[in-house]
C-alpha cells in the first residue's frame, strides 16, 4: 500500500514538472518565432503550422521536464544539468538537417533552428530549477 501511495506522488509530481515544463517552452518558443518573424521577411506560418509547432512545442517541454525531473534527482551537479539540456537541445536542432535536402544553403537557418531549441529547454531548466528550490516541484527520490 506504501509503495502504491509513494507511487502516485511521484507521478504527480512528474505531471506538476512537465506542465511547468510545457508552460515554459511554449511560451519560450513563442517568442522565438516573433522574433524570426521579425527577422526573417520570408517566415510565413498558417494556423496549421502554428497549431502543429504548438503542440509539438508543449510536448517537447513536457517531456524534458519529466525526464529532467528524473536525470537531477537531488544532485547539483551543473554538468549534469547542462548535458540535458544540449542533449534535448542538440536532438530536437538537429532534426531539420535531417530533412534539408539543400543543407549548405539553409546553414544559417539550420544552425539558428539548434541554438532556438538549446535556448528554450535552457528556459524550462531554469524554470525547474526555480520550482525546485523553492519546493513547488519536488525532486525524484531514488
Amino acid at each position: 500500500m506504501g509503495v502504491i501511495i509513494v507511487s502516485n506522488l511521484e507521478r504527480i509530481e512528474s505531471i506538476k514538472a512537465g506542465c511547468l515544463g510545457a508552460i515554459s517552452f511554449l511560451l519560450s518558443y513563442l517568442i522565438v518565432i516573433g522574433f524570426n518573424r521579425m527577422v526573417w521577411d520570408n517566415f510565413v506560418l498558417d494556423w496549421f503550422g502554428l497549431s502543429l509547432k504548438t503542440v509539438i512545442a508543449l510536448s517537447s517541454g513536457f517531456l524534458f521536464a519529466v525526464t529532467y525531473r528524473y536525470i537531477i534527482r537531488n544532485d547539483n551537479n551543473k554538468h549534469l544539468k547542462d548535458g540535458s539540456v544540449f542533449a534535448f537541445g542538440l536532438v530536437r536542432g538537429l532534426v531539420p538537417l535531417e530533412m534539408s535536402l539543400d543543407f549548405f544553403d539553409h546553414l544559417v537557418q539550420l544552425s539558428v533552428l539548434g541554438i532556438e531549441s538549446i535556448l528554450c529547454f535552457a528556459i524550462v531548466r531554469f524554470s525547474l530549477d526555480f520550482a525546485l528550490e523553492r519546493h513547488w516541484i519536488k525532486p525524484f527520490l531514488s
